[in-house]
């Protein structure tokens, strides 16, 4: 079974979805708890590129803030997108030359 072709980062917001669906500023908060720091722009750009190859599906809802109509960019993880995760897991996980050393121990 060949793997998706998508970048670590990608992944890793294909995970972040995997849980739940979520606004764009939560991804992108979520993301920058794991070092990952992206201007609105290239992340929306990002986005846009994983919804086109229908890993993800995002939607806008309006919500009232401070008498303000905001549209706020949703996402959810699609079928297709939980099936790259987990081929990507299967092919990591099941093939031994990727085994991971507990306890992040290196080869000296």
């Amino acid at each position: 079974m060949p793997l998706p072709d998508i970048t670590h980062l990608q992944f890793l917001i294909l995970a972040i979805l995997m849980d739940d669906t979520k606004t764009g500023r939560r991804v992108r908060e979520e993301l920058a708890e794991e070092g990952v720091k992206k201007s609105g722009p290239a992340f929306y750009q990002l986005m846009a590129r994983l919804e086109d190859s229908r890993f993800l599906k995002g939607w806008y809802e309006q919500k009232i803030v401070d008498g303000q109509i905001i549209k706020e960019r949703h996402y959810k993880l699609t079928g297709q997108g939980l099936k790259a995760i987990e081929q990507i897991q299967e092919f990591y996980f099941a093939n031994p030359r990727f085994e991971l050393l507990a306890g992040g121990a290196h080869h000296g």
